[in-house]
């Protein structure tokens, strides 16, 4: 291991499965879903009635509940996670003590204060301007996560805002690395956000027709790679590592959770929703990652996939996977249990690949009834797969044909 290498201390998360990242584990292995029909909580907005589905995965612990009053009046939602999120982190890593023009922070969101937007336009509607919170731009800009983070330790080698769509939090990860990497930071606080359950976005994303619509089966709407997939659901939440240089962790003491040994980011230049239809820009985003970690693709042995369950976007990842790493590569799908976090995706699967890797242990796909005879690849499905893992890869591809494959490893 070099002085360069890139290694994670600490891990944190609040996602549809739980306020930390042990109860993002434990019902990942147990086969639980955070996905729930949300009737009620939208019952205040204009035209949720209207709406074709009806059923999204919110954070299980709201992290309003978990900060102090006053200061999570002053943020928006995705910024509150991000920050719940930070915490757990940092205090996994042992707080590190580290000079703050050598600390960054990297956040990234696909979409930002989108609940602060939407409520502030209501006020001004209803009430005039003079009503307006004074916080409002605070809040609903994306880097407000990366700023509150950033503030909370003082970071001053640089506060990033990755907005990639589904890509954020993935490229989160990578840019951080490239920090380290680079020898701009020793230390980097580095993840994803988002909190845009609403009906502007449940609409929007069902016009664009990619959100499952099974609203009296909520715990079985999400079902990437099966025959019957029918579209992704919507979830929200946040995910954060502590990266650290390799020699800068050993000096403080710390044990390294696990290494990011390689990350491949690409773009496709197709269409502004759908992916490249041949994989190209996915096939070379994950053989640059496992170039970029000095490996070769028969050393990767498991794909924690982004797999959203859509008709085409599936079947094309597994063909790029196929295509870049052979057949005997292992795959699974986490948005069967999580739903889909947009932003907040690739930091929150990020720590779940880790975590297989760590644990030898690949947590099933949901909902995998009758797997597409166009995916051709093994799926975990059923039951948690134990299995020695030397390498695993973490796909995240977004809107605007981004693409950003991590490579993850053991220390």
């Amino acid at each position: 291991m070099s002085a360069h290498d890139v290694v994670i201390t600490g891990l944190g998360a609040t996602t549809p499965l739980g306020g930390d990242v042990a109860s993002l584990w434990e019902g990942l292995l147990a086969g639980r879903s955070g996905v729930r029909r949300i009737d009620e909580s939208m019952s205040s907005f204009r035209h949720a009635d209207e709406l074709a589905t009806k059923i999204a995965a919110p954070m299980a612990v709201s992290p309003d509940e978990v900060l102090p009053r006053v200061q999570a009046r002053r943020m928006d939602r995705c910024q509150q996670a991000a920050l719940v999120a930070a915490r757990q982190a940092w205090a996994d890593a042992a707080a590190p003590e580290v000079d703050p023009v050598r600390l960054a922070v990297v956040i990234g969101t696909g979409i930002g204060g989108l609940n602060t937007l939407l409520t502030q336009d209501d006020v001004i509607e209803e009430k005039g301007p003079s009503r307006i919170s004074p916080l409002t731009v605070p809040m609903l800009m994306p880097n407000g996560p990366a700023a509150w983070v950033s503030l909370e330790y003082g970071a001053r080698a640089g506060v990033y805002t990755p907005v990639s769509a589904c890509a954020s939090g993935a490229e989160a990860l990578a840019l951080a690395a490239r920090l380290i990497r680079s020898g701009e930071a020793d230390v980097v606080i580095a993840g994803g956000s988002e909190a845009a359950i609403a009906p502007l976005t449940i609409a929007g994303f069902g016009q664009a027709r990619t959100l499952s619509q099974r609203n009296d089966d909520p715990e079985r709407a999400s079902r990437p790679f099966d025959v019957g997939r029918d579209g992704f659901v919507l979830g929200e939440g946040a995910g954060a590592m502590i990266l650290e240089r390799a020699d800068f962790a050993a000096g403080r003491g710390a044990r390294p959770i696990g290494r990011l040994a390689g990350f491949g980011i690409t773009s496709d230049a197709h269409h502004i929703t759908g992916p490249d239809p041949a994989g190209a820009g996915q096939i070379r985003a994950i053989l640059k990652a496992v170039a970029s970690a000095e490996l070769q693709s028969a050393d990767v042995d498991h794909v924690n996939c982004h797999a959203t369950s859509t008709v085409v976007g599936d079947a094309g990842e597994a063909v790029a996977i196929q295509r870049a790493l052979g057949d005997d590569v292992v795959l699974t799908a986490p948005k069967s249990s999580i739903g889909h976090l947009v932003g907040a995706a690739g930091a929150v699967e990020a720590i779940i690949t880790l975590l297989s890797v760590v644990n030898g242990v690949i947590p099933p796909t949901l909902n995998l009834e009758h797997k597409a005879p166009e995916i051709e690849l093994d799926v975990v499905s059923g039951e948690p797969r134990e299995q020695r893992l030397g390498a695993a890869l973490c796909n995240s591809f977004g809107f605007g044909g981004q693409n950003v494959s991590l490579l993850l490893t053991a220390p």
